[in-house]
């Protein structure tokens, strides 16, 4: 099918202005991905911000364009799409304009779960609020809906009344866990030896579950083991969670290159939570050689297969830890399927697979 030679594509670059969560992991290294495999016969994309003082330096592999006059939701609904008009615009974390300026544009947004529906506990009342009015509004309209899991697929459906073949599913990749070369000053910082530590990564919003780590964090400390958590907290976005473990260290927010130091060092990784899209951390874990033990949920089994150990409450989770411990040959055996599952989730992948999406499309801009 010819395609008008007036037909754009733009990237929403709203993430890139934001702090680096799960979210905002997702569109930095996909639109990086996508930069490196773009194909000759369609136009290259072009990144559309909200306008910062100082600008955005981060070279994402498209030229970046700064317009409108607002920031955040309001730049979103107002000036995005105003200057998206003459094409196909592309919105990787979780919100779109309603409204887009000409009859002749298309868009498509990549919704990662449906934790406002299904954990709403987690979430402060206004980002709830608005999230599901907004998610609820472009399913009705002719916006494409991608994510980023079977079970994401299905739980975004279910919640938006619509059918799952309404809704396309892409993976997620894994490999800049260990592009940076491991910091391990931040092992000296904190006091800490090689496997003689287990660590968990995320914030502490209630679907994170940190509070089931408590019986493992004590369990530990009487092994001379510490339980590491690495993470920040958004409290525009979350609610409240819960206060820190007695026995735990936590580190806050660290780099690139350190996570992938904590993760490379640690003697295996717990993940508790008990809501994911797609579970982010544990491929991380997988892809720096860290052994897995995760909450026993549905997404997490899709994901991680069999390269994990799985454990339903906070005393299944602290056995599944220790085995790990105690077993070294089992934690090695954990290794090597790990490292065979995450080849799976590779960035490349997933912007192949975002790509034909988008492809598609275009030709109907």
């Amino acid at each position: 099918m010819a395609v008008s030679p007036m037909s754009k594509i733009f990237l929403n670059g709203r993430f890139s202005v934001q702090s680096l969560s799960g979210v905002q992991r997702f569109a930095t290294e996909i639109t990086r991905a996508l930069s490196e495999i773009w194909p000759a016969d369609l136009p290259r994309p072009e990144l559309l911000t909200p306008r910062t003082d100082p600008a955005v330096s981060i070279d994402l592999g498209f030229t970046a364009r700064s317009c409108g006059r607002f920031q955040g939701q309001i730049w979103e609904q107002i000036d995005l799409p105003k200057a998206a008009a003459s094409g196909l615009l592309v919105n990787l974390g979780n919100t779109a304009p309603l409204h887009l300026s000409s009859r002749h544009s298309r868009q498509l947004v990549v919704i990662h779960d449906a934790g406002v529906f299904s954990t709403p506990q987690s979430y402060s009342r206004q980002f709830r609020a608005y999230y599901k009015v907004l998610h609820r509004l472009l399913a009705l309209g002719k916006t494409r809906i991608v994510t980023v899991s079977d079970f994401s697929r299905n739980d975004i459906a279910r919640h938006l009344k619509i059918d799952p073949a309404r809704i396309s599913v892409i993976t997620e990749g894994a490999d800049h866990a260990t592009r940076i070369a491991a910091d391990r000053t931040i092992l000296k910082t904190h006091g800490l030896e090689s496997r003689k530590y287990v660590l968990a990564v995320g914030n502490k919003a209630p679907h994170k579950d940190f509070a089931a780590l408590d019986h493992l964090a004590a369990t530990l400390a009487q092994r001379g083991i510490r339980l590491v958590i690495s993470g920040g907290m958004n409290g525009r976005v979350f609610s409240a969670g819960a206060p820190d473990l007695q026995h735990a260290t936590y580190v806050g927010r660290v780099t690139d290159a350190e996570l992938h130091a904590l993760y490379s060092e640690a003697a295996c990784f717990v993940f508790p939570s008990i809501y994911e899209g797609f579970g982010l951390p544990p491929v991380e874990a997988m892809e720096a050689g860290c052994p897995v033990v995760a909450r026993d949920i549905p997404v997490l089994r899709e994901i991680c297969g069999q390269a994990a150990l799985f454990g339903r409450d906070p005393s299944d989770l602290t056995a599944c830890v220790i085995e790990l411990l105690d077993h070294p040959d089992r934690a090695a055996d954990l290794r090597r399927v790990g490292y065979e599952q995450v080849q799976k989730y590779r960035w490349t992948i997933a912007a192949k697979q975002l790509l034909d999406i988008m492809r598609e499309e275009f030709v109907k801009c």
